[in-house]
């Protein structure tokens, strides 16, 4: 069951999505769903996430970890209240919405909604 602001789903950056695509297929049997150039995502992994094209060189911080909430206007609030620093502001996907923030110790995290 998936849990209020607990942990939901975890994002990682590539510098070749086909590359690592192919890659996780092939050794792990990983299925996908691209959801654009610059993105693809897995299921039923041990924990689902995706992949985002990273033009940059990766970094150590290059994992996004996605908060799941059932109040995203709430969980902003509270990360604002805080010290959390709103990075990328509420917007829409396919399938929910969601904004990103910066905690007091430098690392990006994201909180997203379910759509209903």
């Amino acid at each position: 069951m998936k849990k209020h602001e607990k942990v939901n789903y975890i994002e990682m950056a590539s510098k070749d999505l086909i590359k690592t695509r192919v890659f996780f297929e092939k050794v792990f049997s990983w299925k996908f769903t691209n959801f654009s150039d610059e993105y693809i995502a897995f299921y039923n992994e041990g924990i689902d996430g995706g992949f985002y094209q990273k033009k940059d060189d990766i970094k150590n911080n290059s994992i996004l970890l996605v908060l799941l909430s059932n109040n995203l206007t709430d969980s902003k609030k509270r990360v604002k209240k805080e010290n959390g620093i709103i990075n990328k502001d509420i917007f829409s996907f396919p399938g929910g919405k969601r904004f990103h923030f910066i905690e007091p110790g430098g690392n990006e995290f994201s909180i997203w909604q379910k759509d209903e």
